[in-house]
């Protein structure tokens, strides 16, 4: 594997820049990176001791960035009790069954799974709604995840979760799902904040508040003390939010309000705040969060999965939300790739849409949706998007100066035989495109799907095993 981070891409069939409008694309063929920078894109000669990288019959996009996951479900997916069911009962009957089966062995697994899915579908930055905390946990499940992710050579945004109340006694729970107290959650975020926090705007290393809800992980005004000690930090502000109708009436019968409403009460509304799901808003609430530039993690196959609905990320834009891109947790979604997600986004965009027509003769005015949603919308929200929303702005966009995080895809598979339009074969198509290379910051992360030193056979007889130990260690019958 070579580890320079400069090079030469040349000859690509099509390139997908991340930017809006008529920059979206750009005719290229070839991308020059010095210094693990992009420095030109065009026509571009070979420069002596470059080494070079062969695109022919290959696109590239920006690495996709995914602002929304919980990488220790990795060992989760498909678990029974849990497949056919909505998000609350889901919630008991998989994720809260299981956490506290996981040992520092199963979860460090877990987490470099779901690593490795990622980057072997072109992603280099992932955010991880990280909320597998209780009282006297015996190893560091956050160092566990950095490290994990710096030995693939990605990016990686801890959003701290965790919660200071449940919706139970404490004395009727187990040690692991009993809440933590606010000081020592405060405490623990000013600890990784000093540790990790890297504020520059091509960081390898961020720290995000992340309370698992807002309506139920802490108390409101724990709340506001979040959203104060984050500012305070220079850190961004993450959660859970209006998944949902349960929201809207926990949000009602607890505090009088809608959840956004609930949001802006407590200081947890801005540019700096974003937050996944938001598939059931009221039209006030999506006006809120486009007056505050408020952002959204968009996780359409999760949100599918869970019958929770299709959020509408063409009213949300609109109304000036930054709208970025998540896999969420392979419990509730058993493909945890940016490719199969940015695909779901693409179709259920447009179905949504589509679901809204009514003949003429009742009033309508369309007959279905197929411009709700371009193959260039979909790709600038998991890329630029996602930027925007961790405040990463070198990141997201193949253009000059901004680091060179990028994808190379080889459409040599049947199903994008044919295509008219190679640039859009990653998303249209379906499927997992062959990543001839994706690059961070420059370096070569993985080669023709390969991620160096990683046996995936081993890694599978491995995964095996560790589900065998979190089933008996969480009490189910083979």
């Amino acid at each position: 594997m070579n580890h320079t981070d400069s090079w030469l891409i040349r000859n690509a069939s099509a390139i997908l820049t991340g930017l809006p409008g008529a920059a979206a694309r750009h005719a290229g063929p070839d991308i020059r990176v010095r210094g693990g920078r992009i420095v030109a894109l065009g026509h571009l000669d070979p420069e002596p001791g470059e080494a070079q990288i062969d695109a022919r019959d290959c696109v590239i996009y920006p690495a996709w960035i995914n602002t929304h996951h919980h990488l220790f479900q990795s060992l989760l997916k498909g678990e029974p009790q849990g497949l056919n069911q909505s998000l609350t009962p889901w919630l008991a009957a998989t994720p809260y069954r299981f956490r506290g089966a996981f040992d520092e062995a199963s979860f460090r697994l877990a987490a470099r799974i779901g690593l490795i899915e990622l980057a072997r579908s072109g992603c280099a930055t992932v955010a991880d709604h990280h909320y597998l905390y209780y009282p006297g946990m015996p190893f560091d499940s956050a160092a566990i995840l950095f490290e994990e992710a710096e030995a693939l050579g990605l990016r990686f945004v801890l959003c701290r979760g965790g919660a200071t109340q449940t919706r139970q006694l404490e004395a009727d729970l187990p040690q692991a799902l009993r809440p933590e107290r606010l000081d020592d959650y405060l405490a623990d975020v000013e600890r990784l904040t000093a540790r990790y926090h890297d504020p520059a705007a091509d960081a390898w290393r961020r720290v995000v508040v992340a309370p698992t809800t807002t309506l139920h992980s802490t108390t409101p005004d724990e709340l506001r003390e979040t959203a104060r000690l984050a500012r305070t930090l220079g850190l961004r502000l993450h959660s859970h939010l209006s998944e949902t109708v349960d929201y809207l009436d926990a949000a009602r019968a607890k505090f009088g309000m809608t959840p956004i409403q609930f949001c802006a009460e407590y200081e947890w509304l801005g540019a700096d705040v974003w937050f996944a799901h938001l598939v059931k808003l009221l039209p006030e609430e999506v006006r809120l969060l486009g007056e505050t530039g408020s952002g959204i993690a968009h996780c359409p196959q999760s949100n599918a999965r869970l019958g929770s609905g299709i959020a509408d990320l063409v009213a949300l834009e609109a109304a000036g939300v930054q709208v970025s891109i998540g896999v969420d947790g392979s419990a509730s979604n058993e493909a945890c790739d940016m490719l199969s997600e940015t695909h779901a986004a693409w179709l259920l965009q447009r179905a949504r849409k589509g679901e809204q027509a009514r003949p003429r003769y009742a009033g309508g005015e369309f007959e279905g949706g197929a411009d709700a949603a371009s193959i260039e919308d979909v790709l600038r929200w998991g890329t630029a998007g996602g930027a925007a929303v961790l405040g990463l702005s070198d990141l997201g966009t193949l253009a000059p100066g901004q680091a060179a995080d990028l994808a190379i895809y080889r459409l040599d598979q049947p199903r994008y035989f044919g295509l008219h339009d190679p640039a859009i074969g990653p998303i249209a198509c379906g499927g997992g495109a062959s990543l001839k290379r994706l690059l961070v910051g420059g370096r070569s992360v993985v080669e023709d799907d390969q991620v160096p030193g990683v046996d995936l056979a081993e890694l599978a007889h491995q995964a095996r095993q560790a589900v065998r130990g979190l089933q008996q260690r969480a009490g189910v019958r083979s």
